[in-house]
C-alpha cells in the first residue's frame, strides 16, 4: 500500500510521540496506520507500507494486543490474521487510560500502602511519613477519579472537560495570563 502524504506525516509522528510516551516507535506506527486507514490489514500488508521487517510486525502487534489497542479480524476467503484498532477516539483514550492506570500507576499505589503498613514505616522521620502517606492520598484520590471519567460515556466526558476548561478560566479571572 502507498501511503499518501498526509498518512505518511501522519504515521511518522504517531511514531515519533510513541518514542516520546514511552512506546516503541514501531508499535505506534503500525497502530497509527490501522487508525488512519480504518479498516483491517494484514501483518506483510503492514511491514511493506512501513518498510519495517516482518519480525518487528509481529512483535509490534503482539503488543498491541497485550495493550488492547488492536483485534484480530478475518477476511471470508482469507486464512491470514487481520489487524484492526478502534476508529473512536473515545474508547482508544480510555483504553490507553486504564492500562497505563493498571501497568504504572496501581503498582505504585500498592506499594505506597505496602509501605505504610509495614511496622518499620513508624521508624521513619514524621516528614518522611507525611510525605509518603500525602502521595497515598493524593494517587487514591486520582485513581478513584480517574476510575469514575471512565465510566462516564464519551459524550458525558467531553461535557466534563469542556466544563473542566470553563471552571478554570472561571477561577483563573477573564483577564488571567496563567
Amino acid at each position: 500500500m502507498e501511503l499518501s502524504d498526509i498518512a505518511r506525516k501522519f504515521v511518522v509522528h504517531w511514531g515519533e510521540m510513541g518514542s516520546a510516551w514511552g512506546v516503541n516507535r514501531t508499535v505506534a506506527q503500525i497502530h497509527a496506520l490501522l487508525f488512519f486507514h480504518g479498516r483491517p490489514l494484514h501483518a506483510e500488508e503492514i511491514a511493506e507500507t512501513l518498510a519495517v521487517a516482518r519480525s518487528n510486525v509481529s512483535t509490534s502487534l503482539k503488543e498491541l494486543q497485550n495493550w488492547n489497542l488492536i483485534r484480530i479480524a478475518h477476511v471470508l476467503g482469507d486464512r491470514r490474521d487481520y489487524f484492526e484498532t478502534s476508529v473512536d477516539v473515545w474508547e482508544l483514550f480510555r483504553t490507553i487510560v486504564r492500562e497505563r492506570k493498571e501497568r504504572e500507576f496501581d503498582p505504585t499505589l500498592r506499594v505506597l500502602g505496602d509501605l505504610v503498613a509495614d511496622p518499620g514505616f513508624a521508624k521513619e522521620s514524621a516528614d518522611a511519613q507525611d510525605r509518603v502517606r500525602e502521595a497515598q492520598r493524593f494517587m487514591d484520590t486520582l485513581g478513584a477519579w480517574s476510575e469514575e471519567m471512565l465510566r462516564l460515556s464519551p459524550t458525558t466526558l467531553e461535557k466534563v472537560l469542556k466544563l473542566g476548561a470553563s471552571v478554570q478560566k472561571f477561577v483563573r479571572g477573564a483577564d488571567s495570563k496563567d
